[in-house]
């Protein structure tokens, strides 16, 4: 049986609540629900009786939270002595944005520590825009990046999560947010030319806004170009313009309050984030290991 539903399950008998387990587990609660009837359908028994109020053991139930516990530290117990015989050692270099240490690193790299004591993480941070050339510069080992377009053949590319592309504009009240309020930037025909924006210097979602602007026929008109989507940001949040940005970074900046999204006729698709390397480098045991575990790490939240 799946060591992981069993934890799941493990989780539940003791708190008899689904919000409380997805919180300890960082799940949320219909990934622990289906780790449950799971395991009810390997059984062939219900191991939980649910009602709007509570969460109890069936009888069946308490039979197999002993067998559930002696799995687990069973599994636990052979996975220390694994490790403590062949445990990896070395180092992996990793190159990110500071939004992403907190929204893609943290968790990949709580398990990977559990998991690979003896590798020691080298972080740098840096605009993401740079990171595929870094990369193929044999900079660093591995980098979270937007996938482009088109991906060079010499790399892989593993997607952890998509962010919507949103267009913003100052929320405070200035010249710029009574320009966009000034029309409908929802219609076809909305005067985009006349807006000043504040883009990327470079990068996947640059090459994203440069077709949306080309498909439009539209000159815009460049207040600056800046590096990272952080930066974009900060700027439109103290009135310099308009910009775009994945909703990730907003959230995640801290400056959600700041900046206020533009509807718009056609939005940009979505960013993929995840991790890129080189096949090459992914042959490395530590990189493939790291890998490994940012995959199973993010498979946990679907």
């Amino acid at each position: 049986m799946d060591i992981k539903a069993l934890q799941i399950f493990l989780s539940v008998c003791d708190s008899l609540n689904f919000s409380r387990s997805s919180e300890r587990l960082h799940l949320s609660v219909s990934a622990v629900s289906r780790g449950v009837q799971r395991l009810e359908e390997e059984v062939g028994r219900p191991l939980l009786e649910r009602d709007k109020r509570r969460v109890r053991l069936t009888p069946a139930g308490r039979d197999f939270r002993a067998y559930a516990q002696r799995a687990v530290d069973d599994w636990q117990h052979t996975r220390r002595q694994l490790n403590d015989r062949a445990q990896l050692s070395g180092e992996v270099s990793l190159y990110c944005s500071v939004t992403a240490t907190y929204s893609i690193l943290a968790p990949i790299l709580e398990s990977f520590r559990s998991s690979h004591p003896g590798v020691e993480i080298l972080l740098h941070t840096g605009d993401p825009a740079d990171g595929i050339d870094k990369l193929l510069a044999g900079q660093y080992d591995v980098a979270v990046t937007g996938r482009p377009a088109e991906l060079s053949a010499r790399l892989s590319f593993l997607p952890l999560q998509e962010s919507p592309m949103v267009f913003c504009m100052p929320g405070a009240d200035c010249a710029v947010r009574r320009q966009v309020l000034d029309g409908d930037s929802s219609a076809p025909e909305f005067d985009w030319a006349s807006l000043p924006f504040i883009v990327p210097e470079r990068g996947v979602t640059r090459d994203m806004l440069d077709q949306w602007f080309e498909s439009r026929q539209l000159q815009p008109q460049i207040y600056a170009q800046v590096a990272g989507h952080e930066a974009i940001v900060a700027m439109v949040g103290l009135g310099f313009g308009v910009g775009i940005a994945p909703e990730l970074v907003i959230r995640a900046g801290g400056m959600a309050e700041r900046v206020s999204q533009i509807p718009v006729w056609e939005s940009l698709p979505a960013l993929s984030i995840g991790l890129c390397a080189t096949r090459k480098t992914l042959a490395d045991p530590l990189v493939k290991s790291f890998w490994e575990v940012a995959a199973h790490t993010f498979a946990r939240t679907v």
